[in-house]
């Protein structure tokens, strides 16, 4: 290679001008380009608006800068989307709370997901799993929101001030494994919205304000290993069919109103509600 070679930049100048009028973006002759003969003959028509001095180098560059750019933000785009949901409906539970230990600083909703939030997990999918305040001296009541973690495993409340009633909405959660409310606040009534969580295996309600019978619908609930709704004060009678016929009785005990496991055909399940 001659002494005037650059190896590392290899620049091929040339010359385009565009046709005259009546250019259309299909014409053949749309633009003329010829390379230069020279570095000089290039640099001498710089001023002419009828030419454009462009670099094969930099212009591929540019191309592989501007396709890399389309490529990063058309796939982050609908992440993004997704996983904010999720991040507003978390963000939407912390303004219903009050967190005098700052368990919840981490909670940016300017974030892009909440997965780099404390107390928060999610899976490869940056998709919210579990969902974990136990025993964080937090106050305040649940909201609808949360029935938007469509994918959450496991919500972990327990031992806390939680107050106010058990959404309805958390039975949209087709995927909760496990559902931890007990030592809080609840009042009203359980939900029957409940008995469609078909994976659900334990549900601690015990040591709240709840009030009303045991919902029937929940002996559907076939994978259901752990209930507990003790200290409360619940009314009627104990289920007895599905899962419920293995619970022990002390998942029960402390309902002044409840008249023990029901007997089928003589005493209605909600006698003395």
């Amino acid at each position: 290679m001659g002494p005037t070679s650059h190896a590392w930049f290899p620049t091929i100048l040339a010359f385009c001008f565009f046709s005259p009028s009546g250019i259309t973006p299909n014409s053949e002759s749309f633009i003329h380009c010829r390379p230069a003969t020279s570095i000089s003959e290039a640099t001498t028509s710089h001023n002419s608006s009828q030419f454009l001095l462009l670099s094969r180098t930099s212009l591929m560059a540019l191309s592989w800068i501007l396709s890399s750019l389309l490529l990063l933000f058309g796939a982050a785009v609908p992440l993004s989307g997704a996983t904010n949901s999720e991040g507003e409906a978390l963000h939407s539970l912390r303004t219903r709370l009050t967190d005098p230990t700052n368990v919840l600083q981490s909670w940016d909703p300017t974030l892009v997901n909440p997965c780099t939030w404390f107390h928060v997990t999610c899976d490869d999918q940056n998709r919210v799993i579990r969902l974990d305040l136990g025993n964080s001296n937090i106050s305040g009541s649940l909201g609808p929101d949360l029935g938007r973690l469509k994918h959450l495993q496991y919500l972990e409340l327990y031992r806390n001030s939680f107050d106010g009633k058990i959404p309805e909405e958390l039975g949209n959660l087709m995927n909760l494994v496990s559902l931890d409310l007990f030592g809080n606040l609840l009042e009203g009534n359980i939900p029957k919205s409940l008995a469609k969580l078909k994976k659900l295996r334990f549900l601690r309600l015990n040591n709240n304000k709840l009030t009303g019978s045991i919902p029937r619908e929940l002996t559907a609930l076939s994978n259901l290993r752990v209930f507990d709704v003790s200290n409360n004060n619940l009314c009627g009678t104990i289920p007895t069919d599905g899962p419920f016929a293995s619970f022990p009785l002390q998942s029960f005990e402390n309902n002044s109103k409840i008249n023990g496991p029901e007997l089928q055909g003589l005493v209605p399940y909600d006698f003395g509600c």
